[in-house]
């Protein structure tokens, strides 16, 4: 059993990350990123104390530290501290109180506009972004940047929580953040310190054996799913709330509803200049 620089157990991460412990080792370094990564958790209530300006230039950094595809950069944030604007996007991202709670609400943008821009004062066509690579390219881009921003946060103390949510109302939020055509909002996220009221804890995640396949794919076994389920629904029993992980699954893939409007997103994305062809 090992012990990380924080004084946590190796076995303990692991413990909380899965809800049991799983016959798997952990090799924590010294630097304190493994149990960071591990330790992560969802935090959706803030306190109002305000985020530094090198705070955010530190997020910021981080962010573009991440890598990027053929070194494009195809990701933009807005930064959105303005409490009314807040506000509006919380409405607008599922009448979520925390993004109006949280001190800062970083919205990440998957950015072509810049690319276009560049190619038009050059004389040049921009029909390559038209293409569905093209959409992934900064789609992915703009989440890699949003995972660093977050670890970043963390690793100083901020809780953080990604809101997908941003993608239930794209042309009204892309309006009320003045983007461009040729982009569009991939992921929120809230971040602040956590508030004293705050109970969330580190969630637990699915069995290795049912994400991780050596070699070849196959099929999870049908009773780690319903153990993960078990686990699941008494960590969500302890945090106030009900059901288990097979419920959310059935319910999000079962039909169109659940996509909260985010059914209409491929024709967004044409009305917005990324037809994703």
């Amino acid at each position: 059993m090992s012990l990380t620089d924080t004084g946590v157990h190796s076995d303990t991460l692991v413990s909380d990350r899965y809800g049991v412990r799983p016959p798997i080792g952990l090799r924590v370094d010294p630097a304190g990123v493994v149990p960071l990564l591990l330790a992560h958790r969802s935090v959706r209530a803030f306190d109002s104390t305000p985020i530094a300006d090198e705070v955010i230039d530190t997020l910021i950094a981080s962010a573009q530290s991440a890598s990027t595809s053929s070194n494009l950069q195809s990701w933009s944030v807005i930064v959105v501290r303005d409490p009314a604007r807040k506000a509006e996007a919380a409405a607008l991202a599922g009448e979520q109180q925390f993004i109006a709670d949280a001190p800062v609400f970083l919205v990440f943008v998957a950015d072509w506009a810049r690319g276009v821009d560049i190619a038009r004062r050059r004389g040049e066509a921009s029909t390559g972004i038209e293409y569905l690579d093209s959409t992934l390219v900064a789609t992915i881009d703009a989440a890699l940047a949003a995972q660093n921003a977050v670890v970043a946060a963390e690793s100083l103390g901020l809780g953080a929580v990604y809101v997908g949510a941003v993608r239930n109302n794209p042309e009204q939020l892309s309006e009320l953040l003045g983007l461009p055509d040729a982009t569009y909002p991939v992921v929120g996220v809230a971040i602040g310190r956590p508030a004293q009221s705050d109970r969330a804890q580190v969630k637990p995640r699915l069995p290795q054996s049912v994400v991780r396949h050596d070699e070849l794919y196959r099929a999870a076994a049908a009773e780690d799913i319903e153990g993960y389920d078990t686990v699941l629904r008494g960590f969500n029993e302890s945090q106030g709330r009900s059901g288990g992980w097979l419920e959310s699954v059935i319910t999000r893939v079962r039909s169109r509803s659940a996509l909260h409007g985010r059914d209409a997103l491929r024709s967004v994305l044409d009305k917005r200049g990324l037809p994703s062809a």
